[in-house]
């Protein structure tokens, strides 16, 4: 896949189920995503860079 455009960012990976509904219509779509989980209160450095 191409360099992702667009980031799916969850909280938790409860999370996951409706973020993936999302990941599959940008990739019908054709559009480069990533999706991660990275918690606010638990990595807060690591969601702070990925912001």
């Amino acid at each position: 896949m191409a360099k992702p455009i667009v980031g799916i960012l969850m909280g938790s990976d409860s999370d996951l189920d409706v973020m993936e509904k999302a990941a599959e219509v940008l990739k019908e779509m054709k559009i480069p995503y990533e999706l991660d989980i990275s918690s606010a209160h638990r990595m807060p450095e690591k969601t702070a860079e990925y912001a």
